[in-house]
């Protein structure tokens, strides 16, 4: 007489269930990568609202005329990029802010920010409020 149960517990685990939840996952993030841009310059827009810092920044300053400026010294464009370092030598979160006029191509403007992009320094985008 066989007194063994027909109901047996198998050992074996289904990834099924886990399968269709990583393809979907899969889906998701292809789906969503486009809009990420790694590529990207970090950029600190300001905010209309006025916001004191104890931080000392450098102004770079680009004119109509593609006049580059230091804060208040004229200098070439070819000098800017060793100026900056030499500046901002030493200077934990070296910040600069730049001051592009309207009318400017924005490649000077993009120019400057791979500086500090390849420097790591941080920069802000002047704009005048509305």
């Amino acid at each position: 007489m066989n007194l063994r149960g027909r109901n047996k517990v198998s050992p074996e685990f289904s990834m099924s269930s886990m399968t269709d939840i990583v393809f979907l996952l899969l889906v998701f993030f292809l789906l969503t990568s486009p809009t990420i841009t790694p590529e990207a310059l970090d950029l600190i827009l300001p905010k209309a609202k006025g916001k004191s810092s104890n931080v000392q920044n450098l102004s770079v300053s680009i004119t109509s005329k593609l006049q580059y400026y230091i804060d208040e010294e004229r200098i070439s464009q070819s000098q800017l990029e060793s100026l900056l370092k030499s500046r901002l030598a030493g200077q934990k979160d070296a910040t600069i802010i730049l001051r592009a006029e309207e009318g400017v191509p924005i490649e000077k403007a993009v120019h400057v920010m791979d500086i500090a992009n390849r420097n790591r320094f941080k920069i802000i985008l002047a704009v005048k409020p509305e």
